[in-house]
């Protein structure tokens, strides 16, 4: 189920999708094609503008090696 946000003043898409959804730059993409014409109105969003966010999937937190010192 997409989820839709709006713009508030002076927000750009990636600002917006990191405060509402705490969704990073490799979201936009999948973004921007669920909002066609989205990329036209400009780095800055109107005010009230309509931003549906697709479902995207969860990725998993990247795995850190360890090194175990002692045994």
């Amino acid at each position: 189920m997409a989820d839709v946000l709006t713009a508030r003043q002076g927000d750009t898409l990636d600002e917006l999708l990191w405060r509402e959804r705490g969704l990073g730059p490799e979201t936009l993409d999948a973004v921007l094609a669920a909002n066609p014409g989205l990329a036209d109105r400009g780095a800055t969003l109107p005010i009230g503008t309509p931003v549906t966010v697709p479902p995207i999937a969860a990725q998993a937190p990247p795995v850190r090696e360890t090194v175990q010192l002692w045994s």
